[in-house]
């Protein structure tokens, strides 16, 4: 730890991306790396955060716990407080560039290096967007129109601007997704080597487990077709239990537990640990998402096979974003080292 306290300033607001950091963290031989968490409300991602802070802290990292968003501190005053250290830093690392919040925070920082570590697949329309020079907007969100959209314009132009490569500032994507670099980003990869030296290998239990998703709940997919798909592949594949998405509401998981016949898992820890702990099923089933580039890395050297199911744009809602089918599409396809299963019967 030889470097000075403040160097590196990193910033989660999802148990995925302090995972991330502290991989960015092993692989970079950081030295010294402050983390700011800056939790959402939703109390199963606050859990996960928890249970992945005191993972940090045991592996040398200075945790802080920020409640940036209500509470004793408005986020204005959070914010505030937040800028110093920000100004301070020479490396930040950061695992949402989608979000506001951070966008602010790097709108008022100096030019400095930056690394961004996965937030999942959000990595790979961040790289699309970042070489265009677009505004950051989520794959399943429409762009932002109104006054506060138009307020918030310059500031998201800005924080574009520090995250995009120029003289005296290096700009790094650390990222286990199938990303190609802009000219004058630097992409390192991630193959999970602090997990799989830290964990495992996993105990194989027989049967499949099938990784849930949040698509539901962001408006993508209409809950009885992907209920109805989760029915045919318990059946067809013997799952056992289905490991739900954080995001999940519990009134989908009772539907899906009663329908589906499977037992209900909700991890307290991101699911690429969860697997290399163990017990995990030989085979791991998933619609397109996160997982299907993580885990086969995770995985690697194990006798656990990872299996992509295509989702149908026959599910889609009408708010569905437009680039919704071709984003998952790409998610499934780009997937190495995961087996893509035929596409599923059409809902009765």
């Amino acid at each position: 730890m030889s470097h000075p306290e403040g160097r590196t300033l990193a910033f989660a607001e999802s148990p995925v991306q302090l995972l991330n950091i502290l991989e960015w963290a092993h692989v970079a031989d950081a030295g010294e790396v402050t983390v700011i968490v800056l939790p959402p409300h939703d109390p199963t991602t606050r859990g996960q955060l928890r249970r992945m802070a005191q993972l940090a802290g045991d592996e040398g990292v200075r945790v802080l716990w920020r409640e940036a968003r209500g509470g004793a501190v408005t986020p204005s005053r959070a914010l505030a407080a937040l800028a110093g250290p920000v100004r301070r830093a020479e490396r930040l690392v950061i695992g949402d560039p989608f979000s506001r919040y951070l966008q602010l925070l790097l709108s008022v920082s100096p030019p400095r290096d930056i690394t961004v570590v996965d937030d999942g697949t959000a990595t790979m329309e961040f790289i699309v967007q970042l070489a265009r020079g677009e505004r950051l907007v989520r794959w399943h969100r429409p762009a932002s129109r109104g006054a506060r959209a138009a307020l918030f314009a310059p500031v998201a132009r800005r924080a574009v601007r520090r995250m995009t490569p120029a003289a005296g500032r290096g700009v790094e994507v650390f990222s286990a997704m199938p990303v190609e670099a802009p000219p004058g980003v630097t992409v390192t990869e991630n193959t999970f080597a602090w997990t799989r030296a830290r964990f495992g290998p996993p105990r194989i239990a027989r049967g499949a487990d099938l990784v849930g998703t949040s698509l539901v709940e962001t408006g993508v997919v209409r809950e009885d077709d992907y209920l109805a798909a989760v029915s045919w592949l318990a059946r067809t594949h013997g799952v056992a239990r289905y490991f739900a998405h954080r995001r999940e509401s519990g009134e989908k998981l009772r539907r899906v537990a009663s329908e589906a016949g499977v037992e209900i898992v909700r991890p307290d820890l991101p699911l690429e640990l969860v697997a290399r702990r163990g017990p995990i099923g030989a085979r791991l089933l998933s619609f397109p998402s996160t997982v299907v580039h993580t885990l086969p890395r995770v995985l690697a050297g194990t006798a656990v096979d990872v299996a992509v199911c295509d989702v149908s744009e026959a599910w889609f809602t009408e708010r569905a974003s437009p680039r919704a089918g071709g984003f998952l599409s790409a998610v499934a396809g780009t997937a190495r080292g995961a087996q893509r299963l035929a596409s599923l019967p059409a809902p009765p």
